[in-house]
């Protein structure tokens, strides 16, 4: 059984590794596929049964796009915050909702748009070496903020703990409904988080984004998203997410600079005679 054990390790190492060097290459990318709103790399964990989890990301692009274009707003000192309300369905699903918001200065505070995001993962109880869940999002953002207003994403998440190392790894796939990009096919956008637990409250480690473009038909270097964030996680208390860092954009395409903060809260409402 130890040899076994010891073998799984070993190959989900290679792989998880193999595929968090090809996703560094470009991965900071998908920050602006995710337009700054929810920079989050997903865990495979889904929201328990009778469980609520209520999260506020902050981000602020410290340093970002300063002009117009087709359209939509520069995003240079824009202040985004985004409520997300996810319920846990039963033992291996959940859905959740966002509320997206933006403030800039000439623009005030602005409702963005609109997602909503089922998900569904591998019970525990089939034993999977690794972690394993699919995501789907679809929702609707004003055109002055997004010329695709309408999109749809699947992201399957893969995430392994290995002694105080935690990887993980959301390869999406993007899609536009509507917008100037509707027949373009799909776009690529991974993201990447490697952390190092310090102690039992505290775990360090880089998260990566991309966003290589059109599967097929990739983006230059140049027009291509790519961005790198330092982050920390404070593990004060199973009811509770604290995550932040800063992130360094290295393309022409992407925000240059963003500070990004969640602060997570999830309610119980089991009943004390339900709870294991």
């Amino acid at each position: 059984m130890h040899e076994r054990t010891a073998f799984w390790r070993a190959k989900v190492r290679g792989w998880l590794l193999t595929a968090i060097a090809v996703a560094g290459l470009s991965a900071a990318h998908s920050v602006m596929a995710q337009g700054n709103y929810e920079i989050q790399v997903y865990g495979s964990d889904t929201v328990p049964r009778g469980n609520t989890m209520l999260e506020l990301h902050s981000n602020f692009t410290a340093k970002g796009q300063r002009y117009v274009q087709q359209g939509v707003y520069p995003t240079n000192h824009q202040q985004h915050e985004t409520i997300e309300i996810t319920q846990g369905l039963n033992d291996w699903s959940e859905v959740g909702f966002y509320i997206f918001t933006s403030t800039q200065d000439g623009h005030g505070l602005q409702w963005v748009g609109d997602h909503i995001r089922p998900r569904v993962r591998v019970p525990d109880s089939w034993h999977w070496p690794i972690g394993v869940s699919l995501s789907t999002e679809v929702g609707y953002q004003r055109a002055v903020y997004s010329p695709d207003t309408w999109t749809w994403e699947i992201r399957p998440i893969l995430d392994k703990s290995v002694g105080r190392w935690y990887f993980a790894l959301n390869p999406a796939l993007e899609r536009t409904w509507h917008g100037p990009d509707v027949t373009q096919g799909l776009g690529f956008a991974p993201g990447v988080k490697v952390s190092y637990d310090v102690n039992r409250e505290i775990s360090i480690g880089p998260e990566y984004y991309a966003d290589y473009g059109r599967l097929g038909r990739f983006d230059s270097l140049h027009n291509q998203q790519q961005q790198i964030f330092l982050v920390t996680d404070l593990n004060v208390s199973p009811q509770w997410e604290i995550n932040f860092g800063a992130g360094l954009g290295s393309t022409a395409a992407t925000d240059h600079l963003i500070v990004k903060f969640i602060l997570g809260r999830r309610f119980s409402w089991k009943k004390p005679s339900e709870v294991e």
